[in-house]
């Protein structure tokens, strides 16, 4: 079974492009700190990044000179699953390759509704039991192999709070996780999905062609 615990840095929202990609390789549910590989680099957009995307990442145009293009990333052909907090982003960066997709960003929405912030960042300071320490790793967050590391711990309290044994019932856990209950948008927003009349869900089943795939499933269309 192989995992890939994945992020990259990107030009911005708009025609997103990847400018750096990095995965950390696992196997054995129980055992996340022995990875079996390791990759991080960086890479050519052939574009401006935006200033958003730079505030955040600070890896600038001309330090990307004489990297390989960014549409000559790929995926190992052995990826099965794809970990990441926000997972979605990364793998549309990379032009969405068929893969299954485990979101830590929805499983601990799910696990710590308690928490006043659901940032990766945020949470590991939320489940620290050494702050300072914490403090230390996050500094270098953004980075996109600093990322995947700080993902693979957030993870690690993932799995032990679950009690999850597989890879794919973690899967399962992310595919319910991402199901929204509340309603984000139109007449009925922020009321739960549940209650909404029937009539309304079918006409927004009908009309409404770019739903969410997971707010489709909500309201009682098909899987995503």
């Amino acid at each position: 079974m192989s995992v890939y615990i994945f992020d990259t840095e990107t030009t911005g929202f708009t025609d997103t492009a990847i400018v750096e990609a990095a995965w950390i390789k696992v196997s054995t549910i129980n055992n996340l700190f022995s990875p079996d590989g390791v990759f991080v680099q960086r890479y050519n957009p052939g574009k401006p990044i935006e200033c958003g995307a730079l505030a955040t990442h600070h890896i600038l145009d001309e330090e990307l000179d004489g990297w390989p293009h960014s549409s000559e990333f790929q995926l190992p052909a052995d990826a099965e699953y794809l970990v990441g907090h926000n997972v979605d982003y990364d793998w549309r960066a990379i032009g969405s390759p068929e893969i299954k997709r485990i979101c830590t960003s929805a499983i601990s929405k799910e696990l710590w509704k308690g928490a006043d912030s659901h940032s990766q960042s945020a949470l590991l300071y939320f489940l620290s039991e050494d702050r300072i320490r914490t403090r230390e790793k996050l500094k270098n967050a953004h980075s996109a192999m600093q990322d995947v590391e700080n993902c693979l711990e957030l993870l690690h309290h993932i799995i032990v709070a679950t009690g999850v044994t597989t890879w794919e019932a973690l899967y399962e856990l992310s595919e319910k996780s991402r199901i929204p209950t509340i309603m984000p948008f139109g007449k009925h927003s922020g009321e739960e999905i549940k209650s909404i009349p029937s009539g309304y869900k079918s006409w927004a089943l009908a009309n409404m062609t770019n739903l969410d795939p997971y707010l489709r499933i909500a309201l009682g269309g098909k899987n995503a």
